[in-house]
């Protein structure tokens, strides 16, 4: 089996990168970025791991975390023992994503992909006024509040968990569409959704209330619309060890 290795550039990262490397035989991903591995080590934090997600999707290739950051949810714990069996012995776990699609005030569209979730936000003072619509139907007219979001189920325990959306079980298909801080409708606390289901986001009084649409990491200003839909393309490989694998620590989360 043949690794390849990416630390991001932190301290401790770079500390973990020497202890590993000088006990193992790795490929630099960062200085050999067409390197043929079989796996790829990730050193760094959720953060990091999620731009790793973004960066690596073309390759295929699966990516082993290991935790030099503060949560590490996406990662598992460092330790540069056995760590040739760890990966051999570890369970996967297949991450697909959200594709989103957002027109701006200009009528510029963007589009980017979101392996946690996408979220609207409010950009002032002023909140947001958005009409819901699911698979071309309107179920809210007026989402009165700070924003709302779509999320994975791989990314329901992070945004989405924290402003009291479902934590959804990994393989499940499913999507959360969970609001930010609702003042109407003041009962409404979200909706489970099918996997293929497409989610539409049509802003109101927009100059108003300038909303933000962000996907992960990357985010676009004064939007008018977004479409957001699983993609039926892309899917990631995410490698935990068989004593913590991903979905025992989706079900944790929910009792922390």
């Amino acid at each position: 089996m043949k690794l390849g290795l990416f630390a991001d550039k932190t301290e401790i990262a770079h500390e973990s990168y020497e202890r590993l490397t000088a006990k193992y035989d790795f490929v630099d991903i960062a200085e050999n970025p067409k390197a043929k591995v079989d796996v790829i080590v990730i050193l760094g934090g959720d953060g990091f791991m999620l731009h790793c997600m973004h960066n690596l999707e073309q390759t295929h290739i699966p990516l082993y975390g290991m935790n030099c950051g503060t949560i590490g949810f996406l990662l598992n714990e460092f330790n540069d023992e056995d760590v040739l069996e760890r990966i051999e012995n570890a369970k996967e776990a297949k991450i697909t994503p959200l594709i989103m699609e957002a027109t701006d005030d200009k009528g510029e569209t963007h589009k980017a992909v979101a392996f946690n979730e996408v979220s609207l936000l409010r950009e002032t003072r002023q909140s947001t006024n958005i009409e819901v619509r699911v698979n071309g139907k309107t179920k809210i007219n007026h989402l009165v509040g700070d924003g709302i979001l779509v999320a994975t189920p791989a990314g329901s325990s992070a945004y989405n968990f924290s402003v009291k959306g479902p934590i959804i079980p990994l393989g499940s298909d499913l999507l959360a569409l969970t609001p930010i801080s609702p003042f109407r409708p003041r009962q409404w606390r979200g909706a489970l959704l099918p996997g293929d289901t497409e989610v539409e986001f049509v802003i109101h009084y927009l100059k108003k209330r300038p909303v933000s649409c962000v996907a992960d990491y990357f985010e676009f200003r004064d939007i008018k619309s977004v479409k957001v839909s699983q993609s039926k393309d892309t899917k990631i490989t995410l490698l935990f060890d068989s004593k913590n694998p991903l979905q025992d620590k989706l079900i944790t989360e929910q009792f922390l």
